[in-house]
Protein backbone atom coordinates (compact mmCIF):
# COMPACT_ATOMS: atom_id res chain seq x y z
CA UNK A 1 0.00 0.00 0.00
CA UNK A 2 2.75 2.48 0.47
CA UNK A 3 4.63 1.24 -2.85
CA UNK A 4 1.41 2.49 -4.49
CA UNK A 5 0.82 5.58 -2.21
CA UNK A 6 4.87 6.50 -2.91
CA UNK A 7 4.16 6.19 -6.98
CA UNK A 8 0.64 8.05 -6.92
CA UNK A 9 2.74 10.71 -5.32
CA UNK A 10 5.32 11.28 -7.55
CA UNK A 11 2.84 10.78 -10.37
CA UNK A 12 0.90 13.89 -8.91
CA UNK A 13 4.42 15.68 -8.54
CA UNK A 14 5.17 14.82 -12.29
CA UNK A 15 1.36 16.30 -13.50
CA UNK A 16 1.65 19.48 -11.17
CA UNK A 17 5.32 20.48 -12.15
CA UNK A 18 4.72 19.70 -15.96
CA UNK A 19 1.65 21.73 -15.88
CA UNK A 20 3.53 24.51 -13.94
CA UNK A 21 7.01 24.42 -16.48
CA UNK A 22 3.36 25.02 -19.33
CA UNK A 23 2.54 28.37 -16.99
CA UNK A 24 5.74 29.48 -16.61
CA UNK A 25 6.79 28.93 -20.76
CA UNK A 26 2.79 30.88 -21.17
CA UNK A 27 3.95 33.52 -18.87
CA UNK A 28 7.44 34.20 -20.36
CA UNK A 29 5.95 34.25 -23.62
CA UNK A 30 3.24 37.22 -22.97
CA UNK A 31 5.66 39.05 -20.62
CA UNK A 32 8.37 39.11 -24.06
CA UNK A 33 5.49 40.21 -26.37
CA UNK A 34 4.08 42.89 -24.29
CA UNK A 35 7.78 44.06 -23.42
CA UNK A 36 8.15 44.45 -27.42
CA UNK A 37 5.20 46.45 -27.83
CA UNK A 38 2.96 43.42 -29.48
CA UNK A 39 -0.41 43.81 -28.91
CA UNK A 40 -1.84 40.54 -26.69
CA UNK A 41 -5.20 42.53 -26.24
CA UNK A 42 -7.90 42.00 -23.37
CA UNK A 43 -7.52 38.43 -23.22
CA UNK A 44 -3.80 38.09 -23.31
CA UNK A 45 -3.47 40.82 -20.69
CA UNK A 46 -6.31 39.38 -18.55
CA UNK A 47 -4.43 35.75 -19.20
CA UNK A 48 -1.45 37.30 -17.69
CA UNK A 49 -2.90 38.68 -14.62
CA UNK A 50 -4.60 35.03 -14.01
CA UNK A 51 -1.46 33.35 -14.45
CA UNK A 52 0.71 36.11 -12.07
CA UNK A 53 -2.24 34.92 -9.07
CA UNK A 54 -1.83 31.35 -10.12
CA UNK A 55 2.10 31.86 -9.23
CA UNK A 56 1.30 33.77 -6.13
CA UNK A 57 -1.08 31.48 -4.44
CA UNK A 58 1.55 28.41 -5.66
CA UNK A 59 3.97 30.23 -3.87
CA UNK A 60 2.42 31.47 -0.94
CA UNK A 61 0.89 27.95 -0.68
CA UNK A 62 4.69 25.96 -0.71
CA UNK A 63 6.26 28.59 1.73
CA UNK A 64 3.21 27.57 4.25
CA UNK A 65 3.89 23.99 4.16
CA UNK A 66 7.36 23.96 3.70
CA UNK A 67 9.34 22.69 6.99
CA UNK A 68 12.25 24.74 6.03
CA UNK A 69 11.02 28.34 5.17
CA UNK A 70 14.45 29.72 5.29
CA UNK A 71 16.16 27.33 2.99
CA UNK A 72 13.04 27.63 1.16
CA UNK A 73 13.23 31.28 0.77
CA UNK A 74 17.08 31.04 -0.37
CA UNK A 75 16.58 28.27 -2.57
CA UNK A 76 13.42 29.91 -4.59
CA UNK A 77 14.64 33.29 -4.53
CA UNK A 78 13.70 33.39 -8.33
CA UNK A 79 10.05 32.39 -7.88
CA UNK A 80 9.56 35.56 -5.38
CA UNK A 81 10.79 37.75 -7.89
CA UNK A 82 8.62 36.03 -10.89
CA UNK A 83 5.85 37.18 -8.55
CA UNK A 84 6.31 40.89 -8.19
CA UNK A 85 3.74 42.79 -10.36
CA UNK A 86 5.82 45.81 -11.04
CA UNK A 87 6.70 44.87 -14.60
CA UNK A 88 6.40 42.14 -17.27
CA UNK A 89 10.41 41.56 -17.10
CA UNK A 90 9.95 40.33 -13.69
CA UNK A 91 8.02 37.05 -15.28
CA UNK A 92 11.17 35.56 -16.92
CA UNK A 93 12.41 34.08 -14.18
CA UNK A 94 9.38 31.86 -13.77
CA UNK A 95 11.66 30.12 -16.56
CA UNK A 96 13.64 28.74 -13.38
CA UNK A 97 10.81 26.07 -12.35
CA UNK A 98 11.57 24.26 -15.82
CA UNK A 99 14.94 23.95 -14.52
CA UNK A 100 14.09 22.79 -10.99
CA UNK A 101 11.61 20.24 -12.33
CA UNK A 102 14.46 18.77 -14.68
CA UNK A 103 16.60 18.46 -11.47
CA UNK A 104 13.95 17.15 -9.26
CA UNK A 105 12.93 14.42 -11.51
CA UNK A 106 16.58 13.59 -12.80
CA UNK A 107 15.46 13.56 -16.38
CA UNK A 108 18.49 14.33 -17.64
CA UNK A 109 19.66 10.74 -15.59
CA UNK A 110 16.28 9.03 -17.11
CA UNK A 111 17.04 10.18 -21.11
CA UNK A 112 20.61 8.96 -20.26
CA UNK A 113 22.40 11.97 -21.33
CA UNK A 114 23.55 12.27 -17.80
CA UNK A 115 27.46 12.03 -17.71
CA UNK A 116 30.23 14.14 -16.63
CA UNK A 117 29.28 17.65 -17.57
CA UNK A 118 26.07 17.06 -15.61
CA UNK A 119 28.17 16.58 -12.59
CA UNK A 120 30.11 19.22 -13.04
CA UNK A 121 27.89 21.36 -13.44
CA UNK A 122 26.13 20.27 -10.41
CA UNK A 123 29.41 20.53 -8.46
CA UNK A 124 29.73 24.21 -9.83
CA UNK A 125 26.68 25.38 -8.78
CA UNK A 126 25.67 23.95 -5.60
CA UNK A 127 29.22 22.19 -3.65
CA UNK A 128 30.19 25.55 -4.61
CA UNK A 129 27.52 28.26 -3.43
CA UNK A 130 26.96 29.66 -6.53
CA UNK A 131 23.61 28.99 -7.42
CA UNK A 132 23.28 30.94 -3.85
CA UNK A 133 25.91 33.44 -4.03
CA UNK A 134 23.64 34.41 -7.88
CA UNK A 135 20.40 34.27 -6.38
CA UNK A 136 21.02 36.45 -3.51
CA UNK A 137 23.46 38.99 -6.36
CA UNK A 138 20.04 39.02 -8.40
CA UNK A 139 17.87 40.10 -5.79
CA UNK A 140 19.65 42.53 -4.47
CA UNK A 141 19.93 44.00 -7.80
CA UNK A 142 16.34 43.55 -8.59
CA UNK A 143 14.78 45.06 -5.56
CA UNK A 144 17.33 47.91 -5.51
CA UNK A 145 16.09 48.66 -8.96
CA UNK A 146 12.52 48.18 -8.47
CA UNK A 147 12.81 50.52 -5.14
CA UNK A 148 14.75 52.89 -6.93
CA UNK A 149 12.41 53.20 -10.01
CA UNK A 150 9.97 54.03 -7.00
CA UNK A 151 11.76 56.78 -5.47
CA UNK A 152 13.81 58.07 -8.37
CA UNK A 153 10.31 58.06 -10.59
CA UNK A 154 12.30 56.32 -13.65
CA UNK A 155 11.63 53.43 -16.00
CA UNK A 156 12.57 50.07 -14.42
CA UNK A 157 14.54 49.46 -17.30
CA UNK A 158 16.28 52.23 -16.85
CA UNK A 159 17.27 51.82 -12.56
CA UNK A 160 17.72 48.15 -13.69
CA UNK A 161 20.96 49.64 -15.78
CA UNK A 162 21.70 51.85 -12.81
CA UNK A 163 21.92 48.86 -10.16
CA UNK A 164 23.88 46.75 -12.24
CA UNK A 165 26.70 49.35 -12.86
CA UNK A 166 26.60 50.31 -9.45
CA UNK A 167 26.50 46.73 -8.21
CA UNK A 168 29.56 45.85 -10.84
CA UNK A 169 31.70 49.45 -9.61
CA UNK A 170 31.86 50.24 -13.75
CA UNK A 171 29.36 53.25 -12.98
CA UNK A 172 29.54 54.89 -15.83
CA UNK A 173 27.73 58.00 -14.33
CA UNK A 174 24.58 58.36 -16.53
CA UNK A 175 22.40 57.84 -13.70
CA UNK A 176 22.82 58.78 -10.34
CA UNK A 177 20.22 59.37 -7.17
CA UNK A 178 18.75 62.36 -6.05
CA UNK A 179 16.86 62.14 -3.48
CA UNK A 180 17.69 61.19 0.46
CA UNK A 181 15.60 57.76 -0.32
CA UNK A 182 17.47 57.04 -3.69
CA UNK A 183 20.72 57.65 -1.77
CA UNK A 184 19.89 55.56 0.96
CA UNK A 185 19.21 52.22 -1.43
CA UNK A 186 22.20 53.34 -3.43
CA UNK A 187 24.72 52.70 -0.73
CA UNK A 188 22.31 49.46 0.69
CA UNK A 189 23.18 48.60 -2.70
CA UNK A 190 27.11 49.03 -2.69
CA UNK A 191 27.98 47.55 0.35
CA UNK A 192 25.60 44.72 0.07
CA UNK A 193 25.60 44.28 -4.02
CA UNK A 194 29.01 44.86 -4.58
CA UNK A 195 30.12 42.51 -1.33
CA UNK A 196 27.91 39.37 -2.94
CA UNK A 197 29.03 39.74 -6.76
CA UNK A 198 32.56 39.97 -5.42
CA UNK A 199 32.27 36.58 -3.66
CA UNK A 200 30.53 35.22 -7.11
CA UNK A 201 33.16 36.17 -9.58
CA UNK A 202 35.90 34.69 -6.74
CA UNK A 203 33.66 31.53 -6.56
CA UNK A 204 34.11 31.31 -10.26
CA UNK A 205 37.89 32.06 -10.70
CA UNK A 206 38.24 29.54 -7.68
CA UNK A 207 36.17 26.74 -9.24
CA UNK A 208 38.34 26.82 -13.04
CA UNK A 209 41.46 27.47 -11.14
CA UNK A 210 40.80 23.97 -8.98
CA UNK A 211 39.98 22.57 -12.23
CA UNK A 212 42.84 23.53 -13.89
CA UNK A 213 45.25 22.48 -10.88
CA UNK A 214 43.43 19.02 -10.91
CA UNK A 215 43.91 18.74 -14.69
CA UNK A 216 47.61 19.53 -14.18
CA UNK A 217 48.25 16.76 -11.44
CA UNK A 218 46.37 14.02 -13.59
CA UNK A 219 48.41 14.65 -16.31
CA UNK A 220 51.33 14.35 -14.18
CA UNK A 221 50.27 10.93 -12.91
CA UNK A 222 49.45 9.84 -16.21
CA UNK A 223 52.72 10.67 -17.23
CA UNK A 224 54.24 8.78 -14.64
CA UNK A 225 52.68 6.27 -14.71
CA UNK A 226 53.53 6.04 -18.77
CA UNK A 227 57.16 6.00 -17.41
CA UNK A 228 56.69 2.92 -15.44
CA UNK A 229 55.01 1.15 -17.74
CA UNK A 230 57.43 1.98 -20.25
CA UNK A 231 60.09 0.51 -17.78
CA UNK A 232 57.96 -2.29 -16.82
CA UNK A 233 57.69 -3.33 -20.53
CA UNK A 234 61.67 -2.85 -20.75
CA UNK A 235 62.12 -5.08 -17.76
CA UNK A 236 60.07 -7.95 -19.08
CA UNK A 237 61.51 -7.74 -22.89
CA UNK A 238 65.03 -8.11 -20.81
CA UNK A 239 63.90 -11.36 -18.86
CA UNK A 240 62.20 -12.42 -22.22
CA UNK A 241 65.44 -12.60 -24.17
CA UNK A 242 67.37 -13.96 -20.99
CA UNK A 243 64.69 -16.94 -20.90
CA UNK A 244 65.50 -17.52 -24.71
CA UNK A 245 69.11 -17.92 -24.27
CA UNK A 246 68.91 -20.39 -21.10
CA UNK A 247 66.40 -22.52 -23.47
CA UNK A 248 69.37 -22.60 -25.84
Amino acid sequence: MRNVTKKQQERWLVIYHSIVAILAVASSVLATLMMLKVKVGLVGYISFQVLLAFFVIDYVVRLIFTKNRKWFLINNAFDLLGILPMHPAFSLFRLARIFRMIRTHHIFWKLGISGKWTRDFHRFTYDTGFIYLFTISVVIICISALLFSIVEHQTLSESLWWAITTATTVGYGDDSPHTAWGKLIAAVLMLGGVGFIGLLTSTITDFFTDRTGQADAQQQQNEALTKQIKQLTREVSRLSKKVDKMKK
